[in-house]
């Protein structure tokens, strides 16, 4: 793991301004607080209401995104596509976990737009920048501790929890933005533990193989989400230039080398994740 910061990329290239700090912790809040409102309204909620509050969302969303710069926006979008595909396989069709109504609410497509884009704006404020060691320090250190007390506690056991958490330490040690990641904890651990909470959705005991036992919620699941956000930091760049040829317009000869280097430090991430959980197991 010791060379895939020296080739991880940056998540933005906005200097985190005082002011512009205050917008990404608007941001950040609004997310949350959307969060908690749609998912009470969810409760006991038929399929109709779900589709209005998949409307608003992606009106929030779409509102979030209009003064935000086109590499964000087609990151955006990837985890919209990606996770809505995940969403779909890992639910319905594998089980892994079980929503309200045994469907996928049409407001979950764009809240992991807004989730994405919270983790974004906190990674990249001028307080978390501030703060840097000690968050990404704290982030390692309770994370430890709810994946121990997964795997050691008198409740359900979370060897599945445990896993994604080194998914997610892979990610805070050898990336050159653990500040997103930090983000993505906080926000994806407060969804997840408002989610189970209010019903919105059971997690299964076990993995389909039934060899992995996991939490309600796991753990690790921002280790998940941080999956999503190397996706969308690889396949955003070569989404934006397609849609730059579609428009007509020039791309910079740095865009069309960045394919590269994301891909080959996304991948060593990868591999650097899967190498540690195999000298575990």
């Amino acid at each position: 793991m010791r060379q895939v910061s020296s080739l991880l990329p940056t998540v933005t290239s906005h200097p985190a301004a005082p002011g512009r700090s205050a917008r990404e912790l608007r941001i950040a809040a609004l997310v949350a607080g959307w969060i908690v409102v749609a998912l009470m309204i969810d409760r006991g909620a038929p399929i109709g209401l779900q589709l209005v509050l998949g409307a608003i969302t992606w009106v929030l969303l779409l509102v979030l995104l209009r003064r935000e710069p086109w590499p964000v926006r087609a990151q955006v979008a990837v985890v919209v596509v990606l996770a809505t595909a995940v969403e779909y396989t890992a639910s319905p069709l594998l089980g892994l976990y079980t929503y309200r109504l045994g469907n996928v609410p049409s407001f979950v497509p764009p809240g992991h737009g807004m989730v994405y884009l919270a983790a974004l704006a906190l990674g990249r404020s001028a307080l978390f920048a501030r703060w840097r060691r000690p968050l990404v320090a704290a982030t390692l250190l309770v994370g430890a501790g709810w994946a121990a007390a997964g795997l050691l506690g008198p409740w359900r056991n979370d060897l599945f929890g445990a896993l994604l958490f080194l998914v997610l330490a892979g990610f805070l040690l050898a990336g050159r933005a653990p500040l997103v990641y930090v983000g993505a904890f906080l926000i994806t651990s407060y969804l997840e533990l408002v989610g189970t909470g209010l019903g919105a959705w059971t997690w299964a005991h076990h993995d389909p193989t039934g060899l992995l036992a996991i939490g309600n919620p796991p753990s690790g699941i921002p280790g998940g989400y941080c999956v999503f956000d190397a996706a969308a930091l690889t396949l955003a760049p070569p989404l934006q230039r397609g849609l730059a040829r579609l428009a007509g317009r020039r791309v910079p000869l740095s865009q069309r080398r960045s394919r590269i280097t994301w891909t080959t430090a996304s991948l060593k991430v990868i591999r650097s994740a899967i190498t540690v959980m195999r000298d575990l197991l």
